[in-house]
C-alpha cells in the first residue's frame, strides 16, 4: 500500500476502536482548523523559505541553506514522535532515500520536540536523515504552520498519558500542521503540502514526482 492508503487504514481503525466521545474531540479540533482555513496563511509554492539553524537529535547545529544549497531539499514537519501518523510518514520517507540521492536531493524532518525526544524518534524509526528540533515552533510559526491545541484535546491526551508540554519543553500546547515542502537551491518552494488534517501526508511518490519535474524543467 502507498503511505496515503496506510494512513487511511490507520484512521479507519482508530475510528472503530476509539470511544465515540473521545474520537469526536480529535475530529472537532481538525474541523476547526479546516474551517479557519489555516493552511491559506502558510508558505506555499513560489514562496522562498526563510533560512534557519536548528538543533539536531545529537546536539549538532544544522542550517537549512547549507542543505538546500547543495541541491533540492525535502522538509517534513511532524507533530512529534508520539504521533502514530508521523511515525508512519517518517518510515515511509526513509524508503525513498536512495531515489532522493539519485536526484541529489536531501531530506530533513522537523518537530517542536526537544532534542532528546527527537533522538528517540530517530532511533525508534532507524532514520538516516537529520531529525531537527524547532523549539517553541519558532520556524514553523515563521512559515504559518502553527496552531493552539484546544483544551479538551489537551485533556484527552493527558488522560491517555501523553503530555505534549513535556515533549516540547514548554507549556504552550502548540503544534505545527504536518507540512511537507520541496525547495530548490535558493529555498524557493517547488511543492507544498500543508494539510489541516493531521492524518494526511504528502505521499513519497508525489515527492519524487515533484523532484523529477524540476529536474526535467
Amino acid at each position: 500500500m502507498s503511505l496515503t492508503e496506510e494512513l487511511a487504514a490507520r484512521k479507519a481503525r482508530s475510528a472503530q476502536k476509539t470511544p465515540p466521545e473521545k474520537y469526536a474531540i480529535m475530529m472537532r479540533a481538525t474541523q476547526e482548523l479546516k474551517d479557519a482555513e489555516l493552511s491559506k496563511g502558510a508558505k506555499g509554492v513560489g514562496d522562498t523559505l526563510p533560512d534557519v539553524t536548528l538543533t539536531g537529535a545529537t546536539g549538532e547545529s544544522v542550517t537549512l541553506s547549507d542543505l538546500w544549497g547543495q541541491g533540492p531539499l525535502v522538509i517534513s514537519f511532524y507533530r512529534g514522535g508520539w504521533c502514530p501518523y508521523c511515525n508512519m510518514e517518517l518510515r515511509a520517507l526513509k524508503t525513498i532515500l536512495p531515489q532522493l540521492k539519485e536526484q541529489n536531493a536531501r531530506l530533513v524532518a522537523i518537530s517542536p520536540e526537544t532534542p532528546d525526544h527527537s533522538l528517540d524518534t530517530r532511533e525508534k524509526n532507524e532514520l538516516a536523515f537529520p531529525v531537527l528540533s524547532d523549539i517553541d515552533n519558532v520556524y514553523a510559526k515563521a512559515l504559518g504552520l502553527v496552531f493552539q491545541m484546544p483544551t479538551d484535546l489537551q485533556e484527552h491526551y493527558h488522560n491517555n498519558g501523553l503530555h505534549v508540554d513535556q515533549h516540547n519543553g514548554n507549556d504552550e500546547y502548540e503544534l505545527p500542521m504536518p507540512a511537507t515542502y520541496v525547495v530548490d537551491q535558493s529555498g524557493k518552494v517547488l511543492e507544498a503540502f500543508v494539510p489541516e488534517d493531521y492524518t494526511e501526508r504528502l505521499d513519497p511518490e508525489n515527492i519524487l514526482k515533484a523532484l523529477a519535474t524540476e529536474t526535467i524543467g
